[in-house]
């Protein structure tokens, strides 16, 4: 069976196979999620998920999926040892049945790993080359025009075999649309639907981010604990793609604006010493529940998504306000404050957290390789998360288990590094 025969098969029976990306650390989270959308898991490597789904998993893991960065379509998997058989693999793919005739095509990233072929720059012009080659073909065309919207792919070759995926996202899913200021060293809102998984945190459970920055913890708790789908204030690649289908698209968007809850009690809060980070947080909030409400009006009910609450404040200020609850935070460090000593001294100060929330749990997400021994108190476990560029690490603080004595700091680094 030729490869051609393979990847019209496949195409025809309405089976995809897609990937996506994301934090490198969270693939058991982003499949949990994948599984929880009714799709089946065919495998992981670091910082990608790979499952089948049918034409709906197309736009709605878009739409749906909080933890994931980017979505690709597989456009096909074979074997390549020689630049020959990567451009027969390429030229195989029915590209007409993904491109409009106008479109732009870029090969947006190659990575190769333990392959013969490991030349980045040629692998990406032969790719793009045999991809041109056959619409220039198959439309009888001595050039393509390259007048409408980019497409991007992305090529990963590892031990010889050749994956060549289309984005169906565009902008990273990160972005969700809700952020008007992000302010400085923002948080990713992927990473953190990530710490929120991570922390098993339940709607029930309230909830304070004492460095709320622009708000993205409490924004992302709130799309959490009302069923909202994080990408309702945005478009996405697919949607400029010859085989997407509108109808479909709107029907999914519909079913998902009916699950949006808007009859459970929850007690989201941030704080933050600066005011101007308070305000950021509320305006981009409002952005966000204006979202759920217009995907609610979509159809046909007016029904208000609360706020979650925010207030100006030094974390040293704080007092718990429930007997139990969450702590969840990405304290400003290395990368914020470049004063290293100034940056010992808040993690010392923040004991204070530890004290005046004396039965809440916490999670803390940063790079500082310090963290532990300026905080003074060992974390019950922790979870290497790459945030962005950054390797960074979140301490998780369980106050209904013992605090261990003898955890050495740095440990979840060399296990980083095992995963990357």
């Amino acid at each position: 069976m030729t490869i051609e025969h393979n990847l019209q098969k496949c195409y025809f029976i309405g089976m995809n196979t897609l990937v996506a990306l994301c934090a490198v650390g969270a693939e058991k989270i982003l499949g949990n999620e994948i599984k929880h959308l009714g799709y089946k898991l065919k495998g992981n490597t670091p910082g990608r998920v790979s499952f089948y789904g049918d034409d709906t998993a197309l736009f709605k893991t878009n739409l749906c999926l909080r933890t994931a960065d980017r979505i690709y379509l597989q456009l096909a998997e074979y074997n390549a040892l020689d630049f020959d058989s990567l451009y027969d693999g390429a030229y195989a793919i029915n590209w007409q049945d993904y491109l409009k005739k106008d479109t732009k095509l870029t090969v947006d990233k190659v990575r190769s790993h333990k392959s013969k072929l490991n030349s980045e720059h040629s692998i990406q012009g032969m790719i793009h080359k045999a991809a041109y080659s056959k619409l220039q073909d198959v439309w009888h065309m001595s050039s393509m025009p390259e007048t409408g919207t980019q497409s991007d792919i992305r090529i990963y070759l590892e031990e010889n075999k050749v994956y060549i995926l289309l984005d169906l996202s565009g902008l990273p899913l990160h972005k969700r649309g809700y952020r008007v200021d992000g302010g400085i060293a923002p948080l990713r809102e992927t990473t953190a639907a990530v710490l929120l998984q991570e922390m098993l945190w339940r709607r029930k459970t309230p909830l304070h981010d004492p460095f709320c920055g622009s708000g993205t913890i409490p924004i992302e708790a709130t799309l959490y604990a009302f069923n909202v789908a994080p990408g309702f204030g945005r478009r996405f690649a697919i949607e400029d793609l010859p085989f997407f289908n509108a109808d479909q698209a709107k029907r999914i968007k519909e079913e998902e604006a009916a699950k949006i809850r808007t009859d459970v009690e929850v007690r989201i809060t941030g704080s933050d010493i600066s005011a101007q980070a308070v305000e950021r947080a509320r305006k981009n909030a409002e952005y966000a529940c204006v979202m759920a409400g217009r995907a609610l009006k979509s159809i046909g009910i007016s029904a208000h998504i609360p706020r979650p609450d925010f207030i100006q404040s030094d974390f040293a200020d704080l007092q718990a306000p429930y007997d139990s609850g969450l702590i969840l935070c990405n304290p400003p460090y290395g990368e914020r404050l470049s004063d290293e000593e100034q940056v010992a001294e808040l993690y010392k100060k923040m004991s204070s957290l530890w004290n005046d929330f004396p039965d809440w749990n916490m999670g803390i997400i940063t790079s500082n390789e310090s963290f532990q021994n300026n905080f003074g108190h060992n974390a019950t476990s922790l979870k290497p998360l790459k945030s962005g560029n950054l390797d960074t690490c979140l301490y998780i603080y369980d106050r209904t288990k013992p605090e261990p004595q003898n955890q050495k700091d740095l440990t979840y680094r060399k296990s980083y590094k095992k995963q990357d």
